[in-house]
This record gives structure tokens, sequence and C-alpha cells, in this order.
């Protein structure tokens, strides 16, 4: 069961949802269904080949139009 990140088009509230099935989601401020998913941040943890623990998020690759470091927040 993936957790998404949406936009709300009516509210402007950021919000996350648990989806269940094909359950149809709904901004929680405002109820309203005119909503739009985000593109959701991850991040994963590796081991090196030396053992070393290698890390990385996709946060940490913002486009070069912005710098917040997440893509929500542009659009792009």
């Amino acid at each position: 069961m993936p957790i998404y990140e949406y936009h709300c088009e009516k509210c402007g509230e950021d919000f996350e949802y648990l989806v269940i099935g094909k359950t149809d989601p709904e901004c929680t401020s405002c109820s309203s269904r005119k909503i739009t998913r985000l593109m959701s941040t991850c991040g994963f943890v590796s081991k090196g080949n030396s053992g070393e623990t290698v890390s990385s998020s996709a946060s940490t690759s913002a486009c070069s139009s912005c710098s917040s470091g997440s893509c929500s927040s542009c659009g792009h």
C-alpha cells in the first residue's frame, strides 16, 4: 500500500495519502477531489565495495532552475 503526495488545486494544500485498493483520494483540508499527484522524493542506503555506507536521495539532485531541492516546488 503506497503513500503518495498530492497537491490540492482548490485550497493549495500539499498532503500525503495512503492509497488502499482503488480509492480516490481527497484533500485532507477541504475534501476536494481536484488534486494532482506530486513527484515524491526517495532515498536509499547502499554498501559500497569497501563496506562503507553510501546513501543518496532524489532531493539532493534538484534541477538547475531552483535551489529548494524539491522539484514539486518549481514544477520541473
